[in-house]
């Protein structure tokens, strides 16, 4: 049981109301996690319209996507957002053992090599911003990584360790 009151589907109206049906829709439930973002319309909105963005984004997939927030969930210690993304990545054919072992090492994530470089660069960033240098973004760029796709996986990493904080912080269980 959450420490803050959450908004339940039954509770959910205007706006709010909306969004859970598009969740509901897409993954078959409203995640605890968006229950918890509820309790501000507004910022439920902004969370909704960036899952939006990045699932529509040109250059960087879900399953990458999922890699992003699992791994650093892990890094953060969120249960539910470690076993929210393994649980996605397993739907769409993963095992656990091959979860279990990029948990252990990033390096070995199933991605292409491409999207790997990307990945450890995130984790990077997020576990230590000052540990970044030039010659790390030119190694990405070499790759054929576009700034924006760089600052745009950058940016997904980081909004995962503020959500793990918010979901920790409120003891908010996983689904």
């Amino acid at each position: 049981m959450p420490l803050i009151k959450t908004v339940s589907p039954e509770e959910a109206t205007g706006k709010t109301a909306e969004i859970f049906a598009t969740f509901k829709g897409m993954i078959g439930t409203v995640p605890q996690s968006a229950q918890l973002y509820a309790i501000s319309p507004t910022l439920l909105e902004l969370q909704f319209n960036s899952i939006g963005y990045f699932m529509k984004h040109p250059t960087l997939n879900m399953v990458f996507l999922a890699f992003v927030r699992m791994l650093v969930s892990v890094g953060t210690n969120c249960k539910y957002c470690i076993d929210f993304n393994k649980g996605m990545l397993m739907q769409g054919g993963l095992s656990a053992e091959v979860l279990d072992a990029a948990m252990k090492d990033p390096k070995k994530a199933p991605l292409p090599e491409k999207e790997k470089a990307l990945l450890l660069f995130v984790l990077k960033a997020v576990k230590n911003a000052h540990s970044v240098e030039a010659a790390d973004v030119e190694d990405l760029r070499k790759l054929g990584w576009s700034d924006q796709d760089i600052f745009d996986a950058t940016k997904h990493g980081a909004n995962m360790v503020a959500g793990d904080i918010m979901l920790d912080a409120f003891k908010v269980t996983n689904d």
